[in-house]
């Protein structure tokens, strides 16, 4: 085990330095720059004011020494201040994650409490009327894009019937119910055509069959044998969706003015701020690989046969 953690932490390294170089290259050579963002509202400016805020920021330096200025700011644990803001990066992040945090938990548990017994009836009951149903609203769910959704959703309950607040995180709860729908439409869709086929497999193997035949009641072959073959592959969904969630789910975010993680990457890049682009893709990368590894974990610790993959890997590898 401890073997498998320090390979795939050691897999972080080259990760991290290729997609922060590509992300340094991408931004630069985009059109403008952050000090052409922040006078871009001040009317004229001359050359020789955008000259001196260039190089109060670095950003007149060339692209290698910019990158080897940021990089040895991480590691000694500095990410640098907002050019847009002035604020430590770190301090902007501690601000907009509570807020993608809240959102990351509502949609995993919605989804989990809609999904889970769907996914499992349609599969207990393949080609009933119900299963046909699941499927055909699971299909619809997954091609339909999430700013689709999040509009129709604005549209009917909160400006059409008004139940709902339009946008924006405010106190009362409800203010959370919309993004959350809008997430866990396709996020459910998928969970619930996985877990059903999942399901199915499960159901066609030896063991059920043997178990119907001494007379098991379907319900205790379902939660004692079927959902733990099931559950290494609902968990590498969930890992999945929490590091997608946790990133911030930019489109919705943003349409609904919800202030997170999301919403704060897409306005950096609009304003070209650098710092916070880079911390941001920094903060992506660690998530997926720290969240995946740790679904990697507990799958072999639910699932011995995980487990002997990987003794038969190392031994074959050595």
């Amino acid at each position: 085990m401890g073997h498998y953690v320090r390979n795939r932490l050691l897999q972080l390294v080259p990760i991290l330095f290729g997609i922060t170089v590509l992300t340094f290259a991408m931004m630069h050579f985009a059109a403008g720059d952050a000090v052409d963002m922040i006078y871009e509202q001040s009317g004229v400016v001359s050359e020789e004011i955008k000259a001196e805020k260039r190089a109060e920021l670095g950003l007149d330096q060339p692209l290698p020494v910019q990158y080897g200025r940021w990089a040895e700011g991480v590691l000694t644990g500095d990410l640098g201040r907002s050019y847009i803001s002035g604020k430590p990066v770190w301090e902007t992040f501690a601000e907009k994650l509570p807020n993608t945090a809240l959102l990351m938990v509502a949609s995993v548990l919605v989804t989990l409490l809609l999904a889970v017994p769907l996914g499992v009836i349609a599969a207990v009951f393949r080609g009933s009327l119900f299963d046909a149903v699941v499927r055909s609203v699971t299909f619809v769910g997954s091609a339909l894009p999430n700013f689709f959704v999040g509009l129709l959703l604005l549209y009917f309950f909160a400006l059409k019937l008004g139940l709902l607040p339009v946008m924006g995180r405010t106190e009362e709860p409800a203010s959370l119910i919309l993004p959350t729908l809008t997430l866990v439409s396709a996020m459910g869709a998928k969970y619930t055509r996985q877990i059903r086929a999942a399901v199915l497999d499960e159901l066609g193997m030896p063991y059920v069959l043997g178990a119907r035949a001494r007379g098991v009641a379907m319900w205790r072959i379902l939660c004692f044998s079927v959902m733990k073959s099931a559950f290494p592959m609902i968990l590498t969904l969930l890992a999945l969706s929490v590091g997608s969630l946790l990133g911030g789910t930019a489109i919705v975010e943003t349409l609904f003015l919800w202030d997170g993680v999301g919403k704060m990457a897409v306005d950096a890049i609009l304003m070209r701020d650098y710092p916070l682009i880079a911390a941001y893709v920094v903060w992506m990368a660690i998530l997926y690989v720290a969240v995946n590894l740790a679904a990697d974990l507990v799958s072999m610790w639910v699932d011995p046969r995980m487990r002997m993959e990987e003794r038969s890997e190392k031994e074959g590898g050595a």
